[in-house]
């Protein structure tokens, strides 16, 4: 079955994990993306590790598990855009693409030819992407952009970890990179409805993603508790600001997360936890209420919570339909049988490992669902391909191209 996608071609100029997770999401949904990688070292993140997947061959490169993660289905070709023959070959490619997404330092592929200004001169109608840490334009522009910097500087890590005067209290960025995966989605956002209006006007356009915009727009609520009261808001843990009870709670065998988010599921809490007296309290009962007088909420919670395993509440809440869960590893999370029965890890054939298991896409289409076009290429693996099928470059000229270092061409290594 073709994906939603299946039409459109993608030239990903893009490294590390915001652009690639955008072009993987274009990729899982059946556009065909050609990768651009540095001809020695390809994209930074092969080397992002431990963990990697080893060659089979001897002394060969291994494939870290973060470059796994942002890359299945591509076409990697190895092409030093930095010489004049590589950055020729890159805007013939271009001429056969729908869409580019970059994530270079602002100007800094001008002078290759490879900006949006030299290329809609070549291609009127492409869609081009451009990701950097600050955007395009403004006082910090010009400046280098990562995940942490977005995280640290966007207020995303002010009001995450524990108080200061809690133990281990002090601001904690989040344990992936949330701020390049929502910049990932708003660049493929940005890039359907560029596409959208191609469709109706035949215009292309350039969009402008930044991480420190997204991770100012993924505050949501807690940016308009400050833009409301004026005040910036604190680190809870892992509690809520606004709504109580809703945290990790500890029982007789380690913790469980209750999200209480409204004042009937809280009667049926306290009916369940033997705290009849507790739901009557005029002191708990509406969320406003609950909120001014959590620490005292809490602490009569507490004495019920220890007394029961984290198997036995589970139990007990789910026949009441009160929010609860278990506070799993990763390693638990991937076993759990929600997630299995949805399908969220996909099954490739790579050249490294036969049945390599990834990541899969979470969205869930009746007519036309995500797929795996592939596995994670190796670096340079589709250079020869691309380059003989979208522009008729022959053998010897390939060869020629190698010579010089312009190309990598590398030969699928069969799994052992």
């Amino acid at each position: 079955m073709a994906g939603a996608l299946a039409h459109l071609r993608v030239l990903d100029l893009s490294r590390i994990l915001a652009g690639p997770s955008s072009t993987q999401i274009l990729c899982d949904l059946g556009a065909e993306v050609i990768k651009i990688e540095h001809p020695e070292r390809g994209d930074d993140t092969r080397a992002w590790g431990p963990p990697f997947l080893s060659n089979p061959a001897k002394g060969g490169a291994p494939e870290s598990a973060y470059f796994l993660a942002a890359n299945r289905g591509k076409k990697s070709v190895a092409v030093d855009i930095t010489s004049t023959r590589g950055s020729a070959l890159v805007q013939q490619l271009v001429k056969q693409c729908d869409i580019v997404v970059e994530n270079f330092k602002v100007g800094g592929l001008k002078k290759y030819g490879l900006d949006y200004e030299s290329l809609a001169a070549i291609k009127p109608d492409l869609i081009y992407c451009s990701i950097t840490g600050f955007g395009q334009t403004g006082p910090y522009a010009h400046r280098p952009g990562y995940d942490l910097m977005a995280q640290a500087q966007g207020g995303l890590m002010s009001i995450t970890g524990e108080r200061d005067d809690q133990p281990g209290g002090g601001p904690q960025k989040v344990g992936v990179a949330a701020a390049d995966l929502m910049t990932g989605m708003y660049a493929c956002v940005s890039i359907l409805a560029a596409l959208a209006h191609r469709e109706q006007t035949g215009e292309g356009q350039h969009t402008d993603l930044a991480l420190l915009d997204s991770q100012v727009a993924m505050l949501a609520n807690q940016g308009m508790f400050y833009l409301v009261s004026g005040e910036s808001p604190g680190r809870s843990g892992n509690a809520h600001a606004t709504v109580v009870p809703y945290g990790t709670f500890p029982v007789a065998d380690g913790e469980i997360a209750l999200a209480i988010g409204n004042d009937s599921q809280f009667q049926r809490f306290c009916k369940v936890a033997g705290l009849v007296e507790t739901g009557k309290d005029n002191r708990f009962l509406h969320n406003r209420d609950r909120v001014a007088n959590r620490d005292l909420l809490l602490e009569q919670m507490g004495a019920a919570l220890v007394t029961r395993t984290r198997a036995e509440w589970l139990i007990a809440l789910e026949e009441v339909g009160v929010p609860c869960g278990p506070i799993n590893s990763v390693g638990e999370a991937f076993s759990d049988p929600q997630v299995q029965s949805r399908g969220m890890c996909w099954e490739v054939d790579h050249p490294f490992r036969s049945k390599l298991q990834l990541v899969a896409n979470p969205i869930h289409m009746s007519r036309t669902p995500p797929m795996p076009q592939g596995p994670p290429p190796l670096l340079g693996q589709h250079t020869a391909a691309v380059l003989s099928d979208l522009l008729s470059v022959g053998e010897s000229e390939i060869d020629e191209l190698v010579t010089q270092k312009v190309v990598f061409c590398n030969p699928v290594v069969v799994t052992s």
